[in-house]
């Protein structure tokens, strides 16, 4: 029978195109990271001008051209750069202690559903708590230092990343783990060379919510008797009725955020390029 079938002629199929594979895709072109300033300055064109006809009052919102001298005359006298230095700091460390502490427990808790079922619950209680409820609590108890800025920003990035990691964990496929234990993994190696790389896309989606989450937690942290930082820049513009310095701010912490989530973003591509998703075409 075997020799039979040894001579048996070998059938060539032609290979489908849909099936052929496609060359990595080299990431969007020039022109069309271009196209994501169209709607920008578009909106700048037309507020620069709606002020010079008076369709705006440029008291309440200055012209982009009077924001421009602002901005380069905080940068001239070294202020903003001071400002973004002192809410760059915090929001590192803040968002640091916060995110760190947020894998940890997502972990423990992800792996064991005593631990979920216990801590869980609370954890969801306290993440319905607005940012600025906790301002009161954490002067009282850490006086108007930089302790309290620095554990509200925490508490912000806190959160998101701890969800994502349990979610991810959670949403491991089933037949890698059972592959994992037929072939003798261990509980540490099927966490190490399974469920952790299973869970790093959510992770990865929960530390970039979590860094923007800090940028936002930041405002707040910076009501609590701040003398320097974007935050402060904000109260000043209000106190003082300058809304240009209002505005400069607002940039300037659209901007960070930006910087900050596309570096996260260049961070994710490379450490998950493995992945054969639609999103990498």
């Amino acid at each position: 029978m075997s020799e039979r079938l040894s001579v048996l002629p070998t059938a060539s199929f032609p290979t489908s195109p849909a099936v052929e594979a496609e060359p990595a895709a080299a990431g969007p072109s020039f022109w069309q990271r271009l196209q994501g300033l169209l709607v920008p300055l578009t909106l700048i064109v037309f507020w620069e001008t709606a002020v010079k006809v008076d369709l705006i009052s440029a008291h309440l919102m200055p012209p982009p051209s009077e924001i421009v001298r602002t901005l380069r005359d905080l940068m001239a006298d070294g202020s903003l750069w001071g400002h973004i230095g002192v809410s760059t700091l915090r929001v590192l460390i803040g968002f640091g202690i916060g995110a760190g502490l947020a894998i940890i427990v997502g972990a423990l808790l992800g792996l064991s559903r005593r631990l979920e079922a216990l801590f869980d619950p609370t954890f969801q209680a306290l993440r319905a708590i607005p940012s600025l409820a906790w301002v009161p609590l954490l002067l009282l108890w850490q006086g108007i230092d930089e302790s309290p800025k620095i554990t509200l920003i925490a508490i912000g990035a806190f959160f998101p990343v701890y969800l994502s990691l349990v979610a991810g964990i959670h949403n491991a496929d089933r037949k890698l783990v059972e592959v994992g234990e037929m072939y003798g993994l261990g509980s540490l190696a099927l966490v190490r060379r399974i469920l952790l790389p299973a869970a790093l896309p959510s992770l990865f989606t929960g530390i970039r919510t979590g860094l923007s989450l800090s940028w936002m937690f930041l405002v707040a942290a910076e009501l609590i008797a701040a003398t320097r930082g974007l935050g402060y820049l904000l109260t000043d513009g209000r106190e003082t009725g300058r809304a240009d310095l209002v505005i400069v701010a607002i940039i300037t912490l659209a901007l960070l955020g930006k910087l900050s989530d596309s570096l996260l973003r260049w961070l994710e591509r490379r450490l998950l390029a493995w992945r054969d998703v639609f999103g990498s075409r």
